[in-house]
């Protein structure tokens, strides 16, 4: 099949246009419908110049999480998208931007707009000024339309009441939603109230362990933005260190994964989106966490810890939560999310279990890659279970089969 490109125009690397209630244009003409105007961004430099523009609405949208930052969206382009499918719907009124959904188009296993972000962001959605918000949904929605003339737009891990449930309810075409990945979440409380939450025994276990981490004189500070990069790099090594001769998520350990994490978290530290924490026992730096932050949550995204903290019966999950927990103080912030991943660990806390959504949209002409695009997701799902039941019978059966 043909790979998704632009409505109407080819993505040459020149900013196209499409007008509300007037299809689409080329790079040579504004459409416009009620003052609004809708443009498709297809090049780095101008996804770049976006950046200030783009901080305005973020703010602006409460629903937004840190996933759509423009430093770790334009960051991740840089380590990981591919020349000449950069999709960039944007809404305009007067120059400001309304609404603005990051896509990139892709080929396998079905032509395909898809968020910018890719598997290591843990949420996807697009971003709508709160104060405009009926008429920046309805423009993104027919600019969407138009770019589905091709391709199906396939959102995955959108979290519950995300923006592009919006333009899911609007939309005219053939649409499915699917369940995506599960999420663990926690109330927006001090430590010493998600302790509280537990059972008597259990949160005696959790004290005696903080207790422990005192005693052991472990201390913690927040680095400034000055110093985030190198604090970074030693979050990655020790991340590297702790999973070592141990099953790891590969993509952790790459060159371009490095390079994005640094070039994304500094701004994001910068505009009081991300934080990272250090910790040092003994005067040197034993783990090195980054949390970062939205108007709704904070999640802890990533952590590196010395195996030594172990050896010296440091209990490294509280101690993470506990600096995790400081960041919901401020801000209006409802959930400290756990992210994706239904580890055991998390369990202990008493967290509720939030299951991202998958939205596929397509228009009556692409309705059969919709049908392809979901057979493909039973296919998936399918293998993923009986790989879980596999492994399953092979720890029951001792390593062995029968």
């Amino acid at each position: 099949m043909k790979p998704a490109a632009a409505p109407n125009a080819r993505a040459t690397g020149h900013r196209t246009r499409t007008g509300g209630g007037t299809g689409t244009g080329t790079g040579s003409g504004a459409g416009r419908s009620g003052g609004l105007v809708t443009e498709l961004v297809t090049t780095e430099r101008d996804f770049a110049a976006l950046a200030p523009a783009w901080g305005r609405l973020y703010g602006r949208c409460a629903t937004a999480t840190p996933f759509q930052h423009h430093a770790w969206l334009h960051s991740w382009w840089q380590s990981y998208g591919r020349p000449g499918r950069l999709r960039l719907l944007l809404v305009r009124e007067g120059g400001e931007l309304l609404a603005a959904a990051p896509l990139t188009a892709v080929h396998r296993p079905v032509p395909a707009l898809v968020p910018l972000g890719g598997a290591i962001s843990d949420y996807a959605d697009v971003l709508v000024d709160d104060g405009h918000a009926e008429r920046a949904v309805a423009a993104l929605t027919e600019g969407l339309t138009a770019a589905a003339r091709t391709a199906v737009i396939d959102f995955r891990e959108v979290r519950p009441g995300g923006a592009v449930e919006r333009v899911y309810d609007r939309w005219t075409g053939p649409r499915r939603r699917v369940d995506d990945s599960l999420c663990l979440e926690l109330p927006a409380l001090p430590m010493a109230e998600l302790v509280g939450r537990l059972p008597s025994a259990k949160a005696q276990r959790v004290r005696a362990k903080q207790r422990k981490l005192a005693a052991l004189g472990v201390e913690r500070r927040t680095v400034p933005p000055g110093e985030v990069d190198g604090a970074l790099r030693r979050l990655l090594e020790l991340h590297r260190l702790q999973w070592q001769g141990r099953g790891v998520t590969g993509e952790h350990l790459r060159p371009r994964f490095h390079e994005h994490l640094v070039r994304s978290v500094g701004p994001m530290a910068r505009s009081g989106d991300a934080v990272v924490t250090e910790f040092r026992l003994d005067g040197e730096v034993v783990a090195v966490d980054l949390t970062l932050l939205s108007r709704r949550l904070a999640g802890g995204y990533l952590y590196g810890a010395h195996p030594r903290l172990r050896e010296r019966k440091a209990d490294v999950a509280v101690m993470l939560l506990d600096a995790c927990a400081e960041h919901t103080r401020d801000g209006g912030r409802t959930a400290l999310s756990l992210l994706r991943g239904d580890e055991p660990y998390k369990h202990h806390w008493r967290p509720e279990p939030v299951v991202n959504q998958r939205l596929l949209l397509a228009r009556r002409r692409t309705a059969p890659l919709l049908s392809a695009a979901l057979c493909d997701v039973a296919a998936r799902r399918g293998g993923k279970e009986l790989r879980l039941r596999w492994e399953r019978r092979t720890e029951r059966d001792g390593g062995g089969g029968s």
